[in-house]
């Protein structure tokens, strides 16, 4: 009998959501401590809900990204992004590591400043810069990206008034192949819109053109994107050193990667399909060095990201209020936190875990907030063990935009609590009160008096 040819067996995880012959997953894990603090501790100690972060998280993120991008490319500059999470605690653990800053609005700008960043390494973006703004990063003499033509005339005009010549950039959009286009912001590269606003500040004399911005969208699930984006932004810096004699010092590609949340919609989780920081990183440097530049003139590459280095070091910590049946027989679970402090529940499918033991019954569950208002859903649909009033969840993935889109409406915002290296909760911002809600307003003496009857 002829000997059967030996196959090398192959070993393939089983990844949460992914089909495969066993069926999809439906038990969890629960959720008992975050970086060795009792969830129920922490509840107990700081109230519910509760926002918590994990300084190691964040560091182990960010000094990734860096090794990630200095490895692939000799120049590389990371600026935190300030509307990802501008919580001061927050932003300096990323200043630490080595992080500029990156605004979009004056109190984000004065943030910045009040936290000790220098002025030169703080990044003006945004198109509502009001002339004052401008005046202020002139003097303080940080790079200002310049959205429109009406800004660009602005800012010519007030650099000829104080006889100083700012360091500016100009944002580029472009087609990467994504669609719909982020075309609302900077000028378009396929129209020449980005020449002529080149054209413009470099025949005036009056700004230095030190840099080239770009940002291509938001939770990009394309890296390649990044590619197509970086060989454009080259080829403009290349066209103005051909024309001009004009050596572009930065490249800017912003921000906009993945985190691993999932999109409502999505057939996959966002643990399955985001790509990791690694074919960002690729792309992106491989298209800069291959573009034609002089070693001794490869532009520093500057990065915005903010989503991908926070979203995994966040949590949101919650209590259930109450459980019942909808008219269509499907359970619904009552939490104390709603869209209001989870806005980020509008676009992403929140994976949530019981922070107590359970056994292996699951059911379907809608996850409504408290809010006097339809619109607050949680989850529209999650399977979940049975959760009694009282017991506790833990939200993952919120660290981004969750703390700085978080209102006051009906309920006030919870305290936010970041554990340090040691395991030792810190308050980084406390709970609010009716006298926070309540401190900037005024009332009139003809409303102070009245009678019901």
């Amino acid at each position: 009998m002829a000997k059967k040819i030996y196959e090398r067996p192959i070993i393939r995880p089983l990844n949460t959501g992914m089909m495969n012959k066993f069926g999809t997953r439906t038990e969890y894990l629960p959720v008992t401590h975050i970086d060795g603090v009792s969830v129920k501790s922490l509840i107990k100690q700081y109230g519910s809900p509760l926002f918590v972060f994990s300084e190691r998280q964040m560091r182990e993120n960010i000094r990734f990204a860096k090794r990630t991008f200095e490895t692939r490319y000799p120049k590389v500059q990371f600026a935190w992004s300030y509307k990802t999470n501008y919580l001061n605690a927050i932003c300096n653990v990323y200043h630490q590591e080595g992080s500029w800053a990156e605004v979009v609005s004056r109190f984000e700008y004065d943030k910045a400043i009040n936290n000790g960043v220098p002025g030169d390494k703080i990044i003006f973006n945004g198109p509502d810069k009001t002339d004052e703004d401008l005046r202020v990063a002139i003097k303080n003499n940080s790079p200002i990206h310049i959205d429109h033509l009406d800004e660009l005339y602005r800012l010519t005009d007030i650099a000829t008034e104080m006889k100083v010549k700012p360091r500016v950039a100009i944002r580029v959009n472009m087609d990467t192949g994504i669609y719909p286009m982020w075309d609302r912001f900077g000028f378009n590269y396929e129209t020449g819109q980005a020449w002529d606003a080149i054209n413009k500040i470099l025949a005036s004399g009056k700004l230095d053109l030190v840099g080239l911005h770009t940002h291509i969208g938001t939770y990009m699930l394309t890296p390649s994107a990044y590619g197509v984006a970086a060989a454009k932004m080259a080829d403009l810096a290349l066209g103005i050193k051909n024309k001009y004699d004009t050596v572009i010092q930065y490249i800017d590609m912003g921000g906009g990667f993945a985190s691993q949340n999932t999109l409502k919609g999505s057939f996959l989780k966002g643990s399955d399909i985001v790509p990791p920081i690694s074919e960002y990183a690729e792309v992106i440097c491989t298209a800069l060095l291959n573009a034609g530049f002089k070693n001794t003139e490869l532009p520093t590459l500057y990065l915005e990201t903010g989503r991908a280095l926070i979203d995994n070091a966040g949590f949101l910590l919650g209590s259930v209020i109450a459980n019942k049946r909808l008219s269509d027989g499907r359970k619904a679970t009552i939490l104390d936190f709603g869209v209001n402090i989870l806005f980020t529940s509008f676009w992403y499918d929140h994976k949530i875990s019981p922070a107590q033991e359970f056994g292996m019954h699951t059911e379907d569950t809608v996850l409504y907030g408290p809010l006097c208002m339809n619109i607050d859903v949680i989850r529209e649909n999650i399977s979940l063990p049975p959760l009694n009033a009282g017991d506790q969840v833990v939200v993952h993935h919120t660290g981004a935009y969750t703390v700085t889109q978080s209102m006051q409406f009906i309920a006030l915002r919870p305290a936010v609590v970041m554990i340090d290296l040691m395991g030792k909760p810190h308050v980084i911002k406390k709970k609010e009160s009716l006298k926070d809600l309540e401190k900037n307003e005024e009332m009139p003496e003809f409303l102070k008096q009245f009678k019901l009857v």
